[in-house]
């Protein structure tokens, strides 16, 4: 699995400059931007990101409360990483459980140490392939890879495999949002798609089309925001032809 990060920074080039480095790797997905702690406290509280990024250059004090704040309402800080031009802030970032701090202009051979010194100490669990539909004395074992999407029907869900079979699990969707591997997204209050399969997004009709079957998912302004994440997750790997 990625690592999923966020950034609050209000520095347009300091951002581009840290995705440069970061998509090097290939196993950092960035999950929103801000520019303000109190957009980046909203962010952190919403899609719990592995990663913060935090410029410390501006308002750094506002940034430390922010930090204070995220002990309120989360029982695991997130990995925070500290950006600042001088070494003014390093102490208040250490006391405040800081994993590092960063220096500007960037140095990749320091940035490069860092990120494998993260992921030596904070590994990355694989999700398990295979996910356990149990139903009494009954256990069906589905392969994670081989589902489109889950389809939520009153208090069950329903499974629709790549192979045209549908499975159904005693159980609501919400079960299994969590339990997924971190390429499933919900996308409505009714489906959760497995992004690997996801062909086309259309912002104005709110739906998106995945491979393999000749129909389309819609998706709901409540998860917008999930879906302009997936866009920009897509959009890194791929060529771009505008009409």
């Amino acid at each position: 699995m990625d690592y999923t990060y966020t950034i609050i920074d209000s520095d347009a080039v300091s951002n581009l400059q840290l995705h440069a480095f970061l998509d090097e790797y290939g196993d950092f997905d960035c999950i929103n931007t801000t520019t303000n702690p109190s957009d980046g406290l909203n962010d952190i509280l919403k899609y719990t990101p592995d990663i913060v990024f935090i410029n410390l250059n501006n308002d750094y004090s506002a940034i430390f409360l922010m930090v204070m704040e995220i002990h309120q309402y989360t029982n695991q800080l997130p990995i925070l990483i500290g950006i600042a031009s001088t070494k003014d802030y390093a102490y208040d970032a250490i006391k405040n459980g800081f994993f590092d701090y960063w220096l500007q202009p960037y140095n990749e051979f320091d940035i490069r140490k860092s990120l494998l010194k993260l992921k030596k100490r904070v590994p990355k669990e694989k999700a398990p392939v295979t996910l356990c539909l149990k139903s009494y004395n009954d256990f069906q074992y589905l392969n994670t890879n081989d589902i489109l999407y889950l389809k939520a029907d009153n208090n069950t869900t329903e499974f629709y495999m790549k192979d045209g079979t549908i499975t159904n699990a005693f159980k609501t969707l919400k079960t299994f949002e969590n339990a997924l591997p971190g390429n499933f997204m919900r996308i409505h209050q009714s489906y959760i798609v497995n992004t690997s399969y996801v062909s086309r997004i259309n912002f104005g009709k709110s739906i998106c089309a995945l491979k393999m079957v000749n129909e389309h998912i819609p998706f709901s302004k409540t998860y917008r925001e999930n879906m302009e994440s997936l866009k920009n997750i897509l959009s890194k790997n791929t060529l771009s032809s505008q009409n």
